[in-house]
């Protein structure tokens, strides 16, 4: 017999944004369908991000960006995964990303930009999609 492995998902919140209550709910809400959760905590650098998902062998990189500074900290997640060739790792982003920035960071890669007030279910339904 079997076991299905999980669904690992790595949040993360890098940069110097000290607010954690969005990627606080969404990890919980991910966690509460099943899935393994590691939560890196506040204030990592994109290089840090990047290493923590492939320590613990991430299925999805989830990003929480309030600062402001998205297009810097996503140019840099995806410099460092070509890097460590782990580019397949998916990456999703959530938090405070004006919509003709998100298309930008669409472009770059990011499979889905969450806004606040997004549905959590919309959140999961998408990172078992990605993964599926």
């Amino acid at each position: 017999m079997t076991t299905k492995r999980k669904i690992r998902v790595l949040i993360a919140k890098p940069g110097l944004d000290g607010h954690d209550r969005g990627a606080l709910f969404i990890a919980r809400a991910l966690k509460n369908a099943g899935m393994e959760v590691i939560y890196t905590g506040i204030h990592y650098t994109p290089k840090m991000v990047v290493e923590a998902a492939i320590q613990e062998d991430v299925d999805v990189i989830g990003v929480s960006i309030l600062s402001g500074a998205h297009t810097t900290i996503f140019e840099k997640i995806f410099r460092f995964l070509k890097e460590k060739k782990a580019e397949d790792i998916p990456v999703i982003a959530g938090g405070t990303i004006p919509p003709d920035d998100a298309e930008e960071l669409k472009k770059m890669g990011v499979r889905a930009v969450f806004l606040p007030g997004t549905d959590t279910a919309d959140v999961i339904r998408l990172v078992e999609k990605i993964v599926h």
